[in-house]
């Protein structure tokens, strides 16, 4: 089975692809790699950290799409994650490999902005956390734009008939229930 994971930055979809791999030893591919692999190894490519996610996704689309390919060919059980995956293109998936992709798109259309941020700062990963090193301003920024994309992103899932998690009042409840969701049998 492949799991896919979806949605805005900081929404969960690492900490949901972790809590997986702890539980079931399904490993997980982060997007972000794959992302900062073309951004800091080709360029020239145009896939960089800098697009906002419905543009990331369809620049990477038909690689990630190349890759599933033959992930689900081999039979492997594997998650993957990332922003660069939108609800049109990951249905697509599901209706070419019927029971053998499953997917949660998890978001935080409803949050408060400033509430968002003191969470972000408060649960940060270190040194390696890129945000928690931005201004005030820039975070701000950063969630208000996750904010929007989320929402489209909710209305898509809708259209699609896709799950859509919002972590806006209840993040490690949401969590839980997208990795129920994801991994029912």
């Amino acid at each position: 089975m492949l799991y896919l994971i979806s949605g805005p930055s900081r929404s969960g979809k690492t900490l949901l692809a972790k809590t997986i791999l702890k539980e079931t030893q399904i490993p997980y591919l982060s997007l972000d790699w794959l992302m900062m692999g073309f951004n800091d190894g080709i360029p020239e490519y145009g896939i960089h950290h800098l697009l906002m996610p419905d543009e990331l996704a369809s620049r990477m689309w038909a690689f990630l799409q190349g890759m599933i390919d033959n992930i689900l060919f081999e039979g492997h059980d594997y998650v993957i994650e990332g922003e660069a995956m939108l609800p049109e293109l990951v249905n697509t998936l599901i209706k070419k490999y019927p029971g053998k992709v499953r997917a949660v798109f998890i978001g935080y259309s409803e949050v408060d902005v400033d509430d968002k941020m003191a969470i972000i700062k408060k649960y940060s990963t270190g040194e390696n956390d890129w945000l928690t090193k931005e201004s005030d301003e820039y975070i701000r920024d950063h969630i208000n734009n996750m904010q929007r994309h989320g929402r489209v992103i909710k209305e898509e899932c809708v259209k699609s008939d896709l799950p859509y998690f919002d972590t806006s009042a209840d993040f490690t409840e949401t969590i839980e229930l997208a990795k129920d969701y994801l991994l029912k049998a």
